[in-house]
């Protein structure tokens, strides 16, 4: 099973995982992600970031990833939860839950969601920061590095 959000509420993480355990009928462990919006970027302080994307087609390319998951590990469920809009440093931005028999098999399906994610999910960000400048943030090369180890 995968469930995929994205939204600008904030999510709770105890709430997402109870509501997985109860779409999966057997598991063995939960491997829970949450990233933040970091405070600083390259030694300035950040104190926002605006996301914005393309209804339906992010939503589409999310659960790719997710069903590319699936298919490399035993994995019971899924659930990707992205949020958009304007989110201040130290804010919830994403929650990835997977679960499965094994605890290996967690773990990797959630590094690999991650790693896609940061490389493949159609999300603009920009970054707002406390001296008054802003810019738009370019892919980053470690991201993609991260990803090819799976390739």
């Amino acid at each position: 099973m995968i469930s995929i959000r994205v939204e600008a509420a904030d999510f709770n993480i105890a709430e997402e995982q109870k509501l997985l355990l109860s779409r999966v009928s057997a598991t063995g462990a939960v491997v829970a992600f949450t990233g933040v919006v970091r405070e600083f970027v390259k030694d300035q302080r950040l104190i926002s970031m605006m996301l914005e994307h393309y209804p339906g087609m992010t939503e589409k390319a999310l659960f790719a990833i997710a069903e590319q998951a699936k298919s490399r590990w035993d994995l019971s469920a899924i659930t990707i939860i992205h949020r958009i809009g304007h989110l201040h440093a130290n804010e919830q931005i994403v929650l990835v839950l997977v679960s499965s028999m094994h605890r290996g098999e967690a773990f990797s399906g959630c590094e690999f969601i991650m790693d896609y994610l940061k490389t493949e999910a159609p999300f603009w960000k920009k970054e707002f920061f406390e001296t008054g400048e802003s810019n738009w943030v370019d892919a980053r090369h470690s991201d993609d590095l991260a990803k090819h180890r799976w390739q």
